[in-house]
């Protein structure tokens, strides 16, 4: 799970498996396969890096 900051601020985890778009329309909008949209305040490259992050964290153990 990554952690994203919502437009009003509030930190979430969110699964990054669950993605299905990350878009920036100028906001980051993420799409999970549920249909759910998050609107968050990081980058899309930012949310690459940090799942990038997160993979490298899991895998290095």
């Amino acid at each position: 799970m990554i952690e994203v900051t919502k437009i009003n601020g509030k930190k979430i985890l969110v699964n990054h498996d669950l993605f299905e778009i990350v878009e920036e329309t100028p906001d980051t909008v993420i799409t999970l396969t549920t249909g759910k949209k998050l609107i968050v305040k990081e980058s899309r490259q930012e949310i690459k890096n940090l799942v990038k992050l997160y993979r490298k964290d899991i895998f290095a153990d």
